[in-house]
């Protein structure tokens, strides 16, 4: 198979860690970039001055990774919310959204920011999920020139019904995508999240692939790949099949293991599935 995937990892399991020692340890493992959840580095963007930006990023560099782009968009600070009917902290967040467009684009270049954010994003306040949603597609829009300016791509994740009620499938997430017709703005694909589509994984990826630019990796029980059932192959066979130049990213939900454990195991097992593919 002449189509070699590109690894990425969560820099969550690493929580605690020294930043270079953390990327020396998953460079060791075999990944080839790093995706940066933002509250591990500091409450607010705006806290991360331009000189630590560019000691992050030159951190980066040496040990031998790229920066694919953020995840975990709104969890600090407390109180963010993205389709509330109040309008200031709707602003406010949206702003916040923005700051985090010019961490990414100074970390480094091309990088994406995943927004899933299930709590940040549900309907509040007594709007409908139509009402939600709109708020929510208004708002992504105003900042979709911004991160186009500097070359970033937020994309849009489908969530399970279970973890909030705006944009429930790719197919949701790829009109919303359609709809806002900005370069700044794209969609992307998680294992995890994609539990209640009705259709294989496989073929959604295939239909929905020029909208997609980045793959989290991950159990359908939040463990990392290799430690359950789910099937990964099929997916992983439409990606080499189409070329995918995105980064397939292991986001693990369940910690206990350790960080060097998931790291490990995760990107050995699917080494081994890739290893099975046939294009």
């Amino acid at each position: 198979m002449s189509y070699q995937f590109r690894h990425a990892i969560c820099n969550e399991a690493y929580e605690g860690w020294d930043f270079a020692k953390a990327c020396k340890s998953m460079k060791s493992f075999g990944y080839d970039a790093i995706e940066i959840a933002p509250f591990t580095l500091a409450e607010r963007p705006s806290d991360i001055s331009a000189v630590q930006r560019k000691e992050y990023a030159k951190v980066i560099r040496e040990e031998g990774l790229v920066f694919a782009g953020l995840h975990w968009l709104m969890v600090s600070p407390k109180g963010l919310h993205v389709t509330t009917p109040d309008e200031d902290l709707r602003t406010k967040s949206w702003e916040h959204i923005r700051d985090l467009v010019d961490l990414c684009a100074d970390l480094g270049p091309n990088g994406v920011m995943v927004f899933g954010s299930p709590v940040q994003r549900r309907t509040t306040g007594g709007l409908s999920r139509e009402e939600a949603t709109r708020h929510y597609v208004n708002g992504l829009a105003a900042v979709a020139p911004h991160a186009a300016s500097r070359n970033v791509r937020i994309l849009v994740e489908a969530l399970p019904h279970d973890q909030c009620d705006t944009i429930l499938s790719l197919e949701e997430a790829v009109g919303i995508v359609k709809e806002i017709d900005n370069p700044g703005v794209r969609t992307m694909f998680d294992t995890h999240n994609a539990v209640f589509e009705e259709r294989p994984h496989a073929e959604l990826v295939d239909e929905y692939f020029e909208f997609i630019e980045h793959v989290h990796v991950n159990e359908m029980n939040g463990g990392h790949p290799g430690t359950a059932d789910y099937d990964f192959k099929p997916v992983l066979e439409v990606l080499a099949r189409r070329n995918f130049p995105g980064y397939v990213s292991l986001e693990a939900f369940d910690f206990k293991p350790g960080a060097e454990t998931i790291a490990r195991e995760s990107i050995e097992f699917l080494n081994r599935e890739i290893a099975q593919i046939r294009v």
